[in-house]
């Protein structure tokens, strides 16, 4: 399988610091109110354009724990580059490589600057790993909380490390990272599932004084048009069964992927680098109001993957899909396989998704906001602010 990253090469220091010279050095900052994760992207540029880098990564790393992989996956054209003053000028600061340079940076040279705090204060248990998770876990260890972190998997990091193609966030950045938290404290218990394994009954009863849910969206939507279609798989399943198979999936010639979102064009990105021939993409919005971000529509145009917009299935007969779009213009395909990118809903019970105790917090897609990483970072890191008051704040 062929690696995209060669698509997307990060900055050079010099070209790092040039690229932050053109900053306007704005007094509002909007590009840093305008990251939902807090990350401050105003600052640090700052303090890259006058070749502080140390400065930089602290402000940085303070501020989301996940600095490496937002840099990598974040749509930074819908929030912080689309904040930026310089747009009106020319172009805005490519906000996002200069964090992955400077994350870069900080592994090159072995600087961290978080600093473990002694663990002294209650139990708090975490479900899932996850980006929200992840990033609630950090910031309750450095207030001093005792947390464990139960994922039902072998490894930790959710959709980050099952969902996410390699081409887009390398495992090594998220290991990176989530041995950062390790440094701070925070414990990690794999293969052990929520509602099976261990309950909110059992949670309490071992001295957990507070429950995050964190799982996230994490099984995908069908359609009842394709129910006795054995040639259907839904995204969530097969971008998992690349990443099991370490990016050596045997693929069909010609892919069908419906849907518009990132996820979609993951796919489809992940099938053509696979070997697939023909890989079709088909979504019911418009290319104005596409919701996949535009890096990765770049790379599927790039790999020549076909993309048609404004299109409903509307029938599936002999194997073959038909579209419609709002002037009756139809197009009629006959895939190897389809994948349905059209989704995502939990798996969690909803008795437990509408439990209203004060101890237990909720975090990630299952929380209301963008389906994004760094909105899942916002939610984890708000989580914790508000656990933290619920335990009666900082002491």
């Amino acid at each position: 399988m062929n690696d995209v990253n060669e698509l997307n090469q990060c900055y050079t220091p010099l070209l790092a610091i040039e690229e932050a010279a053109r900053c306007l050095l704005c007094n509002d900052a909007p590009c840093s109110q305008s990251c939902p994760a807090g990350t401050d992207p105003g600052k640090f540029i700052r303090s890259l354009r006058f070749r502080n880098l140390k400065g930089a990564i602290e402000t940085i790393r303070t501020n989301n724990i996940l600095g490496g992989v937002c840099s990598r996956v974040c749509p930074t054209e819908k929030y912080c580059q689309l904040a930026c003053s310089r747009t009106s000028i020319d172009r805005p600061i490519e906000i996002g490589k200069l964090q992955q340079f400077l994350i870069d940076y900080e592994k090159t040279i072995n600087f961290n600057p978080l600093k473990a705090v002694e663990i002294t204060k209650e139990k708090i248990a975490i479900i899932g790993s996850g980006p929200s998770s992840l990033a609630a876990s950090s910031e309750l260890a450095k207030k001093g909380y005792n947390v464990t972190v139960f994922e039902k998997k072998e490894k930790i990091g959710g959709w980050l490390r099952y969902g996410i193609p390699s081409f887009r966030l390398g495992e090594d950045i998220l290991d990176y990272e989530i041995s950062l938290i390790k440094n701070l404290g925070v414990t990690f218990i794999t293969n052990c599932e929520f509602n099976k394994d261990i309950t909110i009954e059992s949670l309490e009863k071992d001295g957990f004084k507070v429950i995050l849910i964190g799982t996230g969206y994490d099984l995908g939507r069908t359609l009842p048009l394709f129910d006795n279609c054995n040639k259907v798989e839904n995204a969530v399943d097969f971008l998992s069964r690349i990443k099991n198979s370490n990016n050596n999936l045997k693929i069909e010639d010609n892919i069908l992927i419906i849907g518009g979102g990132d996820v979609a064009i993951d796919a489809a990105t992940s099938a053509k680098l696979l070997g697939a021939k023909n890989v079709k993409v088909i979504a019911r919005e418009t290319m104005e109001e596409f919701p996949a971000s535009e890096g990765e529509l770049k790379n599927a145009r790039n790999l020549k993957i076909s993309i048609f917009d404004g299109f409903t299935p509307t029938d599936y007969s002999n194997n073959k899909v038909t579209f419609i779009n709002n002037t009756n213009e139809t197009i009629t395909i006959l895939p190897d396989k389809i994948i349905l990118a059209i989704g995502q809903i939990a798996s969690l019970p909803q008795d437990i998704l509408n439990i209203k105790k004060k101890n237990i917090f909720f975090a990630g897609d299952i929380s209301e906001g963008d389906k994004t990483v760094v909105y899942a970072v916002k939610t984890g890191k708000d989580a914790a602010e508000k656990i933290i008051e619920f335990l009666g704040g900082d002491r």
